[in-house]
């Protein structure tokens, strides 16, 4: 599903990657994983068009993405989260989901001012479906027109991952989706990962510090430390790799 081919991205001296390279298979969940600088999140800003990198290649589904803009690599299907919640606080969970779904809908400018027709009938038929495919399924519909500034944490990160949904993705990228939860909400977070990887066939790239979730859940790791590449493979066998040990532990682990 995504290919990465020799990815350089600096910032003045700054090296943020340095030669990445990796593949995300088809409906399974690969893991981006290495310590704190690493380039993680450097790495998805520049999957999903936030960043130009110096050079390299990005490759959707066989589409060389190097040189779309971020808008349109979301209308061929990537979706992300952020590390930091970027929800609209003073708008309802319903709405900030309903926005994630805007590169699917058809009406313009002039139809959405006069609200009638077209643009009211998609959104209608966007309002059922988000109701029908994604509160029910992240178990939210006791809070759908609860503002966002008034929810705990936790459930703000699960109104962010439905946000990504409504996008009908075939990508999805999660940026630390369970990064300052309790070890209850990571549970619950975990659960709806692998429930969107299993009921929507969706293929997830995860950025993410719980090792206990990325060894649990992900069929691939790849690791980074510094901006390098410095191991890919199952979890089993980064797990046992020196060189990670070495990134996570010190020398003399």
């Amino acid at each position: 599903m995504l290919s990465v081919q020799d990815l350089h991205l600096s910032f003045g001296g700054i090296k943020a990657l340095q030669g990445v390279s990796f593949t995300a298979r088809r409906g399974q969940i690969t893991a981006i994983i290495g310590p704190n600088g690493a380039g993680k999140t450097s790495l998805f800003n520049a999957i999903s068009g936030f960043y130009r990198p110096d050079r390299g290649k990005v490759v959707f589904d066989g589409q060389d993405i190097f040189a779309l803009r971020p808008d349109r690599r979301a209308a061929l299907g990537i979706a992300r989260t952020f590390q930091n919640i970027a929800l609209f606080r003073g708008m309802s969970v319903l709405d900030n989901i309903k926005l994630g779904a805007h590169t699917r809908l058809g009406a313009g400018v002039f139809d959405a001012l006069r609200y009638f027709g077209r643009a009211q009938a998609e959104e209608l038929a966007l309002r059922a479906d988000i109701e029908a495919r994604i509160i029910d399924f992240l178990e939210i519909d006791h809070i759908r027109k609860a503002p966002i500034s008034a929810l705990p944490y936790g459930l703000q990160k699960r109104v962010e991952l439905g946000r990504a949904l409504a996008m009908q993705p075939r990508l999805l990228m999660l940026d630390e989706p369970v990064a300052g939860m309790n070890r209850e909400e990571t549970e619950d977070m975990a659960r709806f990962i692998l429930d969107v990887q299993e009921e929507f066939d969706i293929t997830i790239l995860l950025v993410e510090h719980d090792m206990h979730l990325v060894m649990d859940i992900c069929s691939h790791v790849v690791v980074l430390n510094f901006g390098q590449q410095i191991a890919e493979g199952t979890p089993d066998q980064v797990r046992r790799d020196p060189a990670v040990i070495e990134a996570y532990l010190g020398a003399a682990a």
